[in-house]
């Protein structure tokens, strides 16, 4: 499941939500710490630049944001001080990488409807059981999207 982040005629960027990392926070980014907590996961944001670390916040006041993505929900902006951002969010995910299209690319693949389109919700941008969001949005959906909801992940198992 990807969050699109940002979507102009120059691209569009993402991350995906449903794919938990094995990096720790507090291994990988130790200066992140304070702001996502020690033990914190760092998911895969997606595959260009998994060197770069993203981190998405929910901000008490979206003005802060480096980019808004949906609501109160930003991606913080570079120079962000971690000690300003502790005190100014709620909640926060970090992530390692990020998806990426070129001009025009996305749109495409939406005119073709190569992905289900739903609005974000905050709720979900934040939901610690990565397994359960898919179903849980496509079920929200409804229609012919919810009995995809039920179907098994490993189809073997049907």
């Amino acid at each position: 499941m990807v969050l699109v982040c940002e979507h102009s005629e120059d691209g569009a960027l993402g991350l995906v939500l449903n794919r938990a990392g094995e990096l720790i926070v507090g291994d990988a980014a130790p200066e992140l710490c304070e702001l996502a907590g020690d033990d914190a996961l760092i998911g895969v944001g997606g595959p260009v630049q998994p060197d770069a670390l993203l981190v998405l916040a929910e901000f008490d006041d979206v003005s802060q944001a480096g980019i808004c993505v949906v609501e109160n929900v930003g991606l913080v902006g570079d120079g962000s001080e971690i000690d300003d951002l502790v005190e100014s969010t709620r909640r926060v995910r970090i992530f390692a990488g990020y998806a990426g299209w070129g001009p025009g690319q996305l749109d495409a693949e939406l005119e073709r409807e190569d992905w289900f389109v739903a609005p974000a919700g905050v709720d979900d941008i934040f939901n610690p059981d990565a397994d359960e969001l898919w179903g849980r949005v496509l079920a929200r959906k409804g229609g012919h999207f919810a009995l995809v909801a039920r179907m098994p992940i490993d189809p073997s198992v049907n």
